[in-house]
């Protein structure tokens, strides 16, 4: 059994360093693109070293696979590897606003075997272990029992016509909240169609399915988190009886994106 109180307490401490430069408490941070439309704030940088640090002591010999740092190949081709993303949700944390998370997942011969979310500026931390439950703060969270697409609660700013049967709810930056939202019960699905990154979903991923729910990519395929490059299509999570509908939902609109890509 992994103890998970070393991991807990480093993403917590992960967390108040992001919030001592988080700019909703009226700190200033440093803030450009890697990429057009790809921002990243020194508090990204700064939550990555410590984290590599911290992480490293609690368990040395597993490999690296960071948004914000060079990959340790031993993260595809060694037991344990750690995945993580220092801000998920950095658009939210530059502007301000709480919808984003620290998110470290832990790996073991690619199945994800932890997993820790901390939300500071919600006051939120969320953990899970592969096969004893998923908890937000003191709460043992659960997936809502939705049965059909019709009415389904999808974290979205706004819907395109196709998808009108659904009913939006508040969506946070952070893709790793909204799929926290679906283990929680606030959510019933979230659905994506574009490529993105393991360190996006690992954790939240574990959240989710401890709690119940069902994690894939766009095509319906569950995530490898021992590719090369960490890269992943699109994500679905939901109830056990909404993903293979879903999937089929967003169907042609994935595969116009993945031909397009």
């Amino acid at each position: 059994m992994i103890d998970l109180q070393p991991l807990r307490d480093a993403v917590r401490q992960a967390g108040r360093l992001a919030l001592a430069h988080w700019p909703g408490d009226g700190h200033a941070v440093r803030v450009w693109d890697k990429r057009p439309g790809d921002p990243v704030s020194d508090a990204d940088l700064r939550v990555n070293d410590f984290l590599h640090e911290a992480l490293s002591r609690v368990l040395p010999q597993a490999g690296w696979l960071s948004e914000e740092s060079a990959n340790d190949p031993a993260q595809r081709t060694g037991e344990w590897a750690w995945i993580v993303d220092p801000i998920d949700g950095t658009r939210d944390f530059v502007r301000g606003r709480a919808g984003w998370a620290v998110s470290v997942a832990l790996v073991r011969s690619g199945e994800l075997a932890a997993a820790v979310l901390e939300a500071p500026a919600r006051g939120e931390h969320w953990w899970a272990l592969a096969g004893a439950g998923a908890w937000r703060n003191d709460a043992r969270l659960r997936v809502s029992g939705r049965p059909a697409l019709s009415g389904a609660r999808v974290p979205a700013a706004d819907l395109a016509r196709a998808d009108g049967l659904f009913a939006r709810v508040p969506q946070p930056n952070s893709i790793a909240l909204r799929l926290g939202m679906v283990a929680a019960g606030e959510a019933d699905l979230v659905a994506t169609y574009r490529w993105g990154h393991v360190w996006d979903i690992a954790a939240a991923t574990l959240l989710v399915r401890e709690a119940g729910g069902m994690v894939a990519d766009a095509l319906g395929v569950p995530p490898d988190f021992r590719t090369a490059d960490g890269r992943v299509f699109g994500v679905v999570a939901s109830t056990p009886a909404l993903l293979d509908p879903a999937v089929s939902h967003i169907a042609e609109r994935a595969r116009a994106a993945l031909l397009g890509t």
